[in-house]
């Protein structure tokens, strides 16, 4: 089988896989995408992994394009956007994700590769051991748009949403949960137009990366993956609701330790 092919497909089974966890958990699919699609561009495809880890980074902000669309929808119709929230922390989100975006594409693959793991080993701490801390700072213009800033950034350097790092720091400042997650849902969406767009701007004349691709991004795998997880993200909501996702969670994280630790050590 042609090895485009055996990527698509194999996209259209981690779109089931991240549309289900997202619906259940809550978690971006960025953490899941970017290390297997990465492996795919590598060991499939040929891509040296220089090219390869930004393609999978911008390739999973694309996706969260029409992902993240259906979610703010539904946080916006749930009353869960507070529009002074949204639309400071969203300022700083758009101008974070620019720079991220553009700071992901200048470097080395096998440094964005680590600073991937680095960060998802902390996030992966965060959801076995942490809980949501609340400071007696308010949400104020310059803290809203400072935590949309670093939320883009780092998130633009992952290809994920920026839900696990928007939501602790939103509740941090005494924003209420249910706002903080709607707030984060719709700077998602942000996020992953201001990144894929800066990604697509940084790609454009280089020669090393596919055909398929408009800049970094690639359209075959972005295609399967949204195609599958706009579907299985209701089911995964509708699952949640009858296990025990705090223990899934745990798991899951455990799962990512072990990735991060398997990229930082360059196991193949």
């Amino acid at each position: 089988m042609d090895p485009v092919y055996s990527v698509f497909i194999s996209c259209l089974l981690i779109g089931l896989l991240v549309g289900t966890l997202a619906g259940m958990l809550g978690i971006g699919g960025g953490l899941i995408i970017v290390p297997l699609l990465s492996y795919m561009l590598v060991h499939w495809l040929g891509l040296a992994t220089d090219a390869a880890m930004p393609v999978a980074v911008a390739t999973s902000l694309s996706t969260i394009i029409f992902t993240g669309m259906s979610s703010a929808w539904a946080h916006f119709r749930l009353g869960n956007l507070n529009s002074f929230i949204v639309l400071w922390s969203c300022l700083g989100v758009a101008a974070g994700g620019t720079v991220g975006a553009l700071v992901a594409s200048s470097i080395s693959g096998h440094t964005l590769k680590n600073i991937f793991a680095v960060l998802v080993l902390v996030i992966a701490a965060k959801m076995i051991f942490g809980r949501n801390w609340v400071s007696g700072n308010t949400a104020a213009r310059p803290a809203l748009v400072t935590v949309g800033g670093f939320t883009g950034f780092f998130s633009a350097l992952m290809g994920i949403g920026g839900g696990a790092l928007m939501v602790p720091a939103l509740v941090w400042f005494q924003v209420n949960l249910r706002q903080a997650i709607g707030c984060a849902a719709m700077g998602g969406v942000i996020l992953a137009l201001f990144g894929t767009a800066s990604f697509i701007v940084a790609g454009w004349d280089r020669i090393d990366v596919l055909d398929g691709a408009i800049g970094y991004v690639y359209l075959p795998a972005t295609l399967g993956i949204v195609t599958t997880s706009i579907f299985t993200a209701a089911l995964g909501a509708r699952l949640g609701q009858k296990i025990n996702t705090k223990l899934l969670k745990r798991l899951f994280a455990g799962l990512l330790v072990l990735v991060s630790v398997r990229m930082i050590l360059g196991i193949e």
